[in-house]
């Protein structure tokens, strides 16, 4: 519970349980999105504006610099989990972690904080959990650029009530393979593709994982074989197979520099008619660290600061010019499962820190 400045008891937990029960996942979130236009519509500091399924709250008090805090309103699907459970200071449901905990804070920091010290967009965005050419922040960007500008931006992605400063990119390879086709009585007549891939296989496996720190951030690059497609018989020597290899690389590499990296590994193990193909792309964004808004809260929350492994829209404002950083409620390691849940404790945590700093400056 917190007191509001109106004397009325507000519970996170309760409001956070609220938003996990209207189903929103990926594509299908018009419903939240209506809900929180009705309910942002009645907070006379606020100039909203949608577009399709995004929400854009904006103060307008002239204060010379500005904080974006974003947060996405879909949610993977469901998996025996769409119901908001609370038990004691958790809440469990489809969501709670990633991220409707983290949209709590925002709607209630929009609807409370008449007058704060540094003017705030508030950007509620859909579809980020599938790919991203459909994101509602690539939508908002196209349409509405200036909805998006400020000084810094926070994301409301589970960090466990820590910073996580920039992120990792992310790469997908396909890689495929040759063979020659022949009767598997006789396999010494042909090339056995999927027999190929063991060696490449091995390579990868064997990769060194390239940990570079970056203020003060330890990031931890990795790739995996994460799909393999091949065979055509039980009685046929296979001439083709695939693998999908994914790559999580540190910011310091470029999405140029990654792949560069990516084929060192499995050029040695591919011939003539082998094929490499980037499939998907995304670049990682550097810690922001020394910006001032995000140093501030830093430093006034007393907060703990770690790398963010994977990918988030944090690169994407990166990509935009605005320094940015995750940081909200929920354990990012159970994400996506079926228990996911957040606590009261870290709703209560990231609800002071960001309280502070937008009503102090």
């Amino acid at each position: 519970m917190r007191l509001t400045e109106c004397g009325v008891m507000t519970d996170l937990l309760e409001l956070a349980a609220s938003l996990v029960a209207v189903p929103s996942e990926s594509g299908a979130e018009a419903d939240l999105v209506s809900l929180l236009e009705n309910q942002l519509g009645q907070v006379p500091w606020l100039e909203l504006t949608r577009v399709g399924d995004n929400l854009v709250a904006r103060t307008q008090r002239g204060h010379a610099m500005r904080l974006v805090l974003a947060g996405h309103t879909d949610t993977v699907p469901a998996n025996g989990n769409s119901t908001a459970v609370i038990d004691g200071d958790r809440l469990s449901g489809l969501g709670a972690c990633d991220m409707k905990g983290g949209l709590a804070v925002m709607l209630e920091l929009a609807r409370t904080i008449d007058d704060p010290a540094i003017d705030v967009t508030y950007i509620f965005y859909a579809r980020e959990e599938i790919g991203a050419a459909q994101s509602g922040l690539l939508e908002l960007h196209l349409a509405r650029p200036d909805l998006l500008q400020g000084d810094a931006a926070i994301l409301g992605e589970p960090t466990s009530a820590t910073i996580e400063a920039g992120c990792q990119g992310t790469m997908r390879v396909r890689v495929t393979l040759a063979g020659e086709r022949a009767h598997t009585a006789r396999p010494w007549m042909g090339r056995n593709a999927i027999h190929r891939l063991g060696s490449l296989l091995g390579a990868v496996a064997d990769c060194p994982e390239r940990e570079p720190v970056l203020q003060g951030c330890r990031y931890h690059e990795v790739l995996q074989a994460v799909h393999v497609v091949g065979g055509i018989a039980g009685n046929v020597v296979p001439d083709q197979v695939e693998v999908t290899l994914n790559h999580r690389f540190a910011p310091d590499r470029s999405p140029a520099q990654a792949e560069a990296h990516v084929r060192s590994v499995v050029g040695p193990w591919m011939d003539e008619g082998d094929t490499f193909e980037v499939t998907d792309v995304a670049a990682g964004a550097m810690p922001a660290l020394n910006d001032g808004l995000i140093a501030t809260l830093i430093e006034r929350g007393n907060l703990d600061v770690e790398a963010k492994l994977g990918w988030t829209d944090v690169a994407r404002f990166a990509s935009f010019g605005i320094p940015a950083a995750n940081f909200g409620p929920g354990d990012p390691t159970i994400a996506h499962t079926a228990g996911e849940f957040v606590t009261r404790s870290d709703l209560d945590s990231v609800f002071a820190a960001l309280n502070d700093l937008l009503r102090r400056g």
